[in-house]
C-alpha cells in the first residue's frame, strides 16, 4: 500500500531521479517552459510551485534554499528578481501543464509544463521589438527620402 507516499519514482534510483528533478526545475525557470514527458511533467510541477513561493518571500533564508535547489546562480537570481515579483500577488498555480500527443521515436505522450503568463511576457517582447523594426525602417526611409530630394 502506498498511503501518504507521495512523489513519482519514474523508474529510477534516489540519486538519479533527484538529479533529473532538479535539472528539470531549474530548466523550466530558466526558460520558462519545457517539453518533456507528462509524468516528468507532473513530478516537477510541486517543485517548481515551491521554488516560485519561496522567492515571493525573498529573505536571505529563502535565497539559500534555493540556491541548495537549483543547479545555477542564473536560475537563483532570475527567480527571486524577475518571477517572484511576477507572481507576487498570486496565490498558487503559477504553472500549467499542456499535453501535447505522443513522440514518434517511442510514443512516449508528451507535455509542455510552461509558467502561467510567460506567452504574454513573450508576445509583449515581439510586439516591442516589430515595433522597434516599424520605426527603425520609418527612421532610414525619411532618411533616404530625403537625400533623394535634394
Amino acid at each position: 500500500m502506498r498511503h501518504k507516499v507521495s512523489g513519482y519514482k519514474l523508474k529510477r534510483d534516489g540519486g538519479s531521479r533527484k538529479a533529473l528533478l532538479k535539472g528539470l526545475v531549474t530548466s523550466v525557470i530558466e526558460h520558462e517552459r519545457i517539453v518533456t514527458t507528462v509524468p516528468k511533467a507532473k513530478a516537477i510541477q510541486p517543485l517548481v510551485e515551491k521554488m516560485i513561493t519561496l522567492a515571493k518571500r525573498d529573505t536571505l533564508h529563502t535565497r539559500r534554499q534555493a540556491a541548495a535547489f537549483l543547479e545555477t546562480p542564473a536560475a537563483v537570481q532570475k527567480l527571486f528578481d524577475k518571477l517572484g515579483t511576477r507572481f507576487g500577488q498570486r496565490s498558487g498555480g503559477y504553472t500549467r501543464v499542456v499535453r501535447l500527443g505522443v513522440r514518434k521515436g517511442d510514443g512516449a505522450e508528451q507535455a509542455m509544463l510552461e509558467l502561467v503568463g510567460s506567452e504574454l511576457v513573450k508576445r509583449a517582447a515581439d510586439r516591442a521589438k516589430r515595433r522597434e523594426e516599424r520605426l527603425n525602417a520609418l527612421r532610414t526611409g525619411k532618411e533616404e527620402g530625403g537625400e533623394a530630394a535634394e
